[in-house]
């Protein structure tokens, strides 16, 4: 394969590529073809981005059909047919069914712009300057963003101080050794403290680039009480593990929480085309008419393939209690490799199709999905040291591939630890 041209060319900062040194051609489903064919099983799903999979066919044909009629393509934040058939599908098969009373805001086109509006509107209506996030939160890259999360390289790059985010432990930071936000409400009621007074908290419900911590819920529950008492705004970032990555659509649903903000990307756009949403309690909409935008913050075709994947997807619970399934199916084969291998000291994690499996080390865990890519299997690492396996096939894989994956994931494993 030709290669060249993108050592040449691109920067140092690309990252994926160094893992999986092939150039990709094309896509179906849950599987990536290089250019000489080769076919790769895809537990990576553009990082949670493609939940229904590669080129779906439902979704592409209506992105063709729209296209072919000439469809609104840009239109920053104008009023299209697009738009109007989205927000409409997302009220009526989302927020309604759920009893969610949410106003939509499209802050521009990735994860890290719906954090952004998130932490700017939390502090707009609020007039207080202070954000609690927790610890191995991602929650993008941008400045805003990167001073709520906690990976120690990724802050390094801003090259400023990060200010105005204070961590806290996430669930089972501490093993159970104390209550549950007993640090975190301390610190609140003490006058001693020194903790400004939080505008609001940020949160996953699972943490995926964190090393697949799930909250349990319970632990969900109290956070929200917590920030209810103390008139804290609650945001929960869903951008990786929303859109039914846990099973159901937004991954707080378990735990019978609302938060006052939701952030949403990847998948929202069905297709992989870029969206993010901000919603919003109606009560916060305190917005000046432009004061938060951007010039794509309306691509119209990710529109028409979002609408499209929620009719289709979301009509009914059937994915949802498919992923739920397929999510078991994996934690008890995990759960066996554990056993296999007591002497590695494996952890099994996550809920629904957002899996881990925890190594003593990043090195470990870079080593089998090394060995998981020579065998055609596409997964990526994660947490503070790369210690994690982990797995986010799309919700829509059949039982096949993934018996497949999980046959490649436990021979890449005995590869490595038997070495």
């Amino acid at each position: 394969m030709n290669m060249e041209i993108f050592s040449k060319l691109e920067s140092e900062v690309r990252s994926y590529s160094r893992g999986w040194p092939v150039v990709f051609d094309r896509a179906q489903g849950s599987k990536l073809f290089d250019e000489t064919g080769k076919e790769y099983l895809d537990f990576f799903a553009g990082a949670g981005a493609l939940n229904y999979g590669h080129n779906n066919p439902a979704l592409k044909q209506a992105l063709l059909d729209y296209i072919a009629r000439d469809g609104v393509t840009h239109a920053l934040d104008m009023f299209t047919v697009a738009k109007r058939d989205f927000l409409q599908t997302l009220q009526d098969n989302i927020l309604l069914p759920r009893e969610l009373d949410y106003k939509v805001v499209f802050p521009g086109p990735g994860g890290a712009n719906a954090v952004e509006a998130a932490l700017k509107l939390a502090r707009k209506v609020t007039g207080k300057e202070s954000v609690i996030n927790f610890t191995n939160a991602f929650h993008g890259m941008t400045l805003g963003a990167l001073s709520v999360t906690g990976n120690s390289m990724k802050r390094g790059g801003a090259g400023v101080p990060l200010v105005h985010a204070t961590p806290m432990p996430y669930d089972r930071y501490f093993d159970g050794a104390y209550p549950d936000f007993l640090y975190f409400e301390r610190l609140l009621e003490d006058s001693g403290s020194g903790l400004n007074e939080p505008a609001a908290v940020i949160v996953e419900a699972l943490q995926g680039e964190g090393g697949i911590n799930a909250a349990r819920l319970e632990w969900l529950k109290g956070l929200s009480d917590l920030c209810e008492r103390h008139n804290i705004l609650l945001i929960l970032d869903d951008v990786q593990m929303g859109c039914g990555r846990t099973g159901p659509f937004f991954s707080f649903e378990d735990a019978g929480i609302k938060p006052d903000i939701v952030c949403l990307s990847k998948s929202i756009g069905g297709y992989g085309l870029p969206l993010a949403l901000t919603l919003i309690k109606p009560e916060l909409d305190v917005w000046e008419p432009g004061e938060h935008n951007g010039t794509f913050r309306g691509i119209n075709p990710a529109f028409v393939t979002a609408a499209e994947a929620l009719r289709v997807y979301w009509s009914d619970d059937k994915l949802e209690r498919s992923t739920r399934a397929k999510g078991e199916r994996i934690a008890s084969v995990f759960d066996e490799i554990v056993q296999t291998y007591p002497e590695a000291k494996l952890v099994a994690k996550g809920r629904g199709l957002a899996r881990g499996l925890e190594f003593q080390s990043g090195e470990l865990a870079n080593s089998v999905c090394a060995e998981a890519f020579e065998r055609g299997l596409l997964m990526e690492t994660s947490g503070p040291d790369g210690e994690v396996m982990k797995l986010l096939p799309p919700l829509t894989l059949n039982d096949a591939e993934l018996e497949q994956g999980l046959e490649l994931i436990g021979e890449s494993i005995r590869a490595v630890l038997t070495k």
